[in-house]
């Protein structure tokens, strides 16, 4: 075999020679959209993310664009484009207009710049009139670069390029004037370092560490989304520690960097912060492949949400018994209540909001296992409670094993391999995960002879324990106990 002579280019000179590889690729219909934006005498270029995903050799499913044209000016032109007119207005005050052809998505802005007022959350916007300006007000040099259209001559006035082959994030103008003009930039960077695995300029970083608590003026919405696109990155763990070490989570996730608890001085608990990281860590890789259909696909925002705060109600519940033990009784129930507090805060929908505090509730049931076999009953309980978090859960639990005792974590793995298979087995036996009393409500009524009301919920309640004690019991025997438990019911409250 023979070996391939190492490439003597830079890596500059291979982002270069990738990028305009890349560009060439582009679809016709953007080469033809750039040819009528020119016969009309305005310039379009392609911008931001797209060129960035470019030079890293990466596909892009959006195709962002920047023009000289003004709104009208842009929605006629796309109107020949199209052909059949599909266009959208996403925010024509904010010189954005969209449209597609034979499958090709486009999303085209006017030149503009933007700035914040000191006590707005929302960006003030005014049009601008060159590509050069309008590259100024992007948050990195990564993302302020261009390729004009038809042409696919690359603007890089900033060094963007020379930046991205580097690793280094870096804005345009001065981080101060950056982050002032937009305090979600802030979040943009970690969140950017998560992702594309870059590491933060010292002076942009030193401005962030600067001017952290601006980022209060954010609303909550943008916060989120770029706070989820960190979560869901390739290395979370990089950007949430340069949250925490930048002064951002103080104002954004305040409850992590409450978990670096000061240690007592017989260290006699793990360290809360590097615990949930690692817990982070584990969760992940035990994902299953993306693509791959399995349960908790990668990236499972879920999993690493639940993985990071599980152990948010630590601090509140921290206790010092006598000979020097620490204590956190409950907190799981706490930082349950404190996880759906943060996540309404964040603006997250009802249903990942009530996933992720319901597995913070539930991920030490386990330990009682651990501790002492489970009866049947509460394996079936273990499975109800999870309901369809159930293999959620599973990760999570192996996730929060740390320990670097080994013999411990051996112990614990195979107790859950043990438990894991008592619920295949009981799955597979009277399919568990679908529990329900052997008789349903109308025949609980026919049987007991009343109508709706309480009364059936108790009895149903009832049938459901003994199913879930017994296992399936067949409705002649279930019928027999219900009548028992209903004469018996009925005899200590003759107003039943």
């Amino acid at each position: 075999m023979i070996d391939s002579a190492p490439d003597p280019r830079t890596p500059l000179e291979i982002a270069r020679t990738r990028a305009a590889s890349m560009f060439r690729a582009l679809p016709e219909e953007v080469h033809d959209l750039g040819r009528r934006f020119e016969a009309e005498g305005h310039e379009l270029a392609l911008v931001g993310g797209p060129v960035r995903d470019a030079v890293l050799g990466r596909s892009s499913a959006d195709l962002d664009f920047t023009t000289s044209a003004r709104p009208d000016e842009t929605e006629a032109i796309l109107r020949t484009w199209t052909r059949d007119g599909a266009i959208w207005d996403m925010g024509r005050e904010f010189g954005t207009l969209g449209g597609i052809r034979d499958g090709v998505k486009v999303e085209i802005t006017t030149y503009r710049t933007e700035l914040y007022d000191p006590t707005s959350r929302k960006p003030q916007v005014a049009f601008g009139d060159t590509l050069d300006g309008d590259l100024s007000r992007r948050d990195f040099t990564v993302n302020a670069m261009a390729v004009r259209i038809p042409s696919l001559e690359l603007i890089d006035p900033f060094d963007g390029l020379a930046d991205l082959a580097a690793g280094v994030l870096r804005t345009p103008v001065t981080p101060q004037q950056s982050f002032d003009d937009d305090p979600l930039r802030m979040m943009r960077a970690v969140r950017f370092v998560s992702q594309l695995g870059m590491d933060l300029e010292p002076g942009t970083a030193a401005a962030v560490r600067e001017q952290s608590a601006r980022i209060s003026i954010v609303s909550a919405e943008r916060v989120r989304e770029e706070l989820v696109k960190l979560i869901l990155g390739e290395q979370p763990r990089r950007g949430l520690e340069l949250m925490v070490d930048l002064g951002i989570a103080e104002h954004v996730l305040p409850e992590l960097p409450a978990l670096r608890l000061e240690s007592d001085e017989h260290h006699h608990h793990k360290d809360v912060y590097e615990h949930s990281l690692t817990v982070l860590d584990q969760a992940i890789d035990l994902e299953s492949p993306a693509g791959s259909g399995g349960p908790c696909e990668s990236p499972d925002l879920v999993l690493r949400l639940s993985a990071l705060l599980h152990d948010i109600g630590k601090p509140a519940t921290r206790r010092f018994e006598p000979g020097g033990v620490v204590t956190f009784r409950f907190h799981e129930t706490v930082g349950a209540k404190m996880t759906a507090k943060r996540m309404r805060a964040l603006t997250f929908d009802k249903d990942t909001t009530k996933k992720v505090a319901r597995l913070v509730e539930l991920h030490l049931r386990f330990h009682g296992y651990a501790d002492a076999p489970w009866t049947d009953s509460a394996v079936r309980r273990y499975v109800t409670d999870a309901g369809d978090l159930l293999q959620h859960l599973h990760r999570l639990t192996r996730a929060d094993v740390t320990t670097r005792n080994r013999r411990k974590a051996r112990f614990l793995a195979r107790a859950y391999d043990e438990l894991e298979q008592r619920i295949d087995d009981l799955a597979h036996q009277e399919e568990v995960d679908k529990i329900r009393p052997d008789l349903d409500g109308n025949r609980i009524m026919q049987i007991l002879g009343i109508g709706p009301g309480p009364e059936i919920g108790a009895a149903y309640r009832f049938l459901l324990d003994l199913r879930m004690e017994h296992g399936p019991l067949g409705a002649e025997r279930a019928e027999t106990e219900l009548r028992a438990w209903w004469q018996g019911r009925t005899a200590d409250d003759p107003d039943v």
